[in-house]
């Protein structure tokens, strides 16, 4: 066996299809949220002891695979100069244990959280469901998270880098404490944020999660007006970014398309996960037996594709060219990639379809992203924004 082909076989791409696509091509077995848990516990292990020289060789060796550096890719948006336009979504690394790493995976960007003021189990379990045959997920996991203040403590134990001199920007989510009262929720928020700031390149303020009673309140544009003036009274207030329901009626998106620019928010991330079932209220889940229709939850995943579209464009059309957005659900493909970015979004992130697919999924978009921008003659993908052009 020469070099090449011991390469290949020891590489992240083989070694996951070898031993996690089989668990995640069907919906029963090794429940997904242990799964995801084991896995984030040695990554954040990894993050520890990174400047370790084994570890480190080992890091080297998983960036020269799936990292792809082109000039084409690179944009400054809000303050903030992205390599590339892949980001992890919020809602894996919740609690920030593997903050330092994920530049290693390929991302441009990372965003942990969602993370709230007061430390919370979430719902009760299971509540992580695998639709493999849909490439989708269910989740009710109800913002569980450490708090705040251990988030501050885990990336002081990391010694992670202060924005500006690390080489990977990352966003914190922030989310709402589900004790707090609806009417306190800027101050929880703003609890987080005074904490945290220091740490983050930008943040986003979640009011879109359906897994906390009464959080999706915060998207009436009143509500959000006055999170929004709470927040900015904050020294040394980051970027501040919203991400919104993928649940909303044109008439809702409209209205926070126009707070956004009236306030004069950093950016919008679309969409969060969806209580829509699109099509698959009849799928049951096989774990409980119940159709997707009577279960609690937000979906994710490639069905959520279409109408993730849909809102990137209708946006992109009512919030001006200069309002990034940043796109999210159902994006597991080079092609779903471009189309979201064609559709509006200045940049993307990817969680579920990563999860299915594995790490080769963001090499593989940002070589198709760079050869696409090629065929059209592009000489940056900045240009590609909202062009509608196809994917040849």
């Amino acid at each position: 066996m020469n070099s090449r082909s011991r390469s290949q076989l020891f590489s992240s791409e083989s070694i996951y299809k070898q031993l996690i696509s089989p668990i995640l091509a069907k919906d029963e077995g090794l429940d997904a949220e242990q799964l995801t848990q084991f896995t984030l516990n040695n990554l954040g292990k990894i993050s520890l002891l990174r400047k370790w020289p084994v570890i480190s060789q080992g890091l080297a060796v998983l960036a020269k695979e799936l990292q792809r550096k082109d000039n084409k890719l690179e944009q400054r948006l809000f303050g903030c100069h992205f390599k590339n336009p892949i980001g992890l979504a919020a809602g894996f690394d919740k609690n920030g244990i593997a903050a330092c790493i994920w530049e290693d995976f390929g991302f441009g960007f990372s965003e942990l959280g969602t993370v709230t003021w007061h430390a919370q189990e979430g719902n009760p379990k299971p509540r992580l469901f695998r639709l493999s045959k849909e490439k989708a997920a269910l989740n009710r996991m109800g913002f569980n998270n450490n708090g705040a203040k251990e988030l501050r403590k885990t990336l002081e134990r990391q010694r992670i880098e202060s924005p500006g001199k690390r080489s990977s920007i990352v966003g914190l989510n922030l989310g709402k404490s589900k004790i707090t009262p609806l009417e306190q929720a800027g101050d929880d928020y703003a609890s987080s944020l005074e904490l945290l700031s220091d740490f983050a390149d930008y943040v986003v303020i979640n009011v879109s999660s359906p897994n906390t009673p009464g959080l999706r309140k915060l998207q009436d544009s009143t509500q959000l007006r006055k999170l929004i003036k709470r927040l900015r009274r904050i020294p040394s207030c980051p970027p501040l970014l919203v991400k919104i329901a993928p649940d909303l009626d044109n008439h809702q998106i409209d209205g926070l398309a126009q707070v956004a620019f009236e306030e004069g928010l950093a950016g919008i991330i679309a969409v969060n996960t969806s209580l829509n079932r699109l099509g698959l209220e009849e799928r049951i889940i096989s774990q409980t037996g119940i159709p997707l229709s009577k279960e609690e939850g937000g979906l994710s995943g490639r069905p959520l594709r279409n109408r993730a579209v849909e809102i990137i464009r209708r946006l992109r059309k009512n919030s001006g060219k200069e309002l990034p957005l940043i796109g999210v659900g159902g994006i597991d493909s080079p092609e779903s990639a471009w189309e979201r970015i064609t559709a509006g979004a200045s940049l993307i992130q990817i969680y579920t379809g990563w999860i299915f697919q594995g790490p080769i999924l963001v090499p593989n978009i940002l070589e198709g992203l760079t050869s696409q921008l090629s065929r059209h003659g592009f000489k940056n993908i900045s240009e590609a924004i909202g062009s509608d052009v196809p994917w040849i």
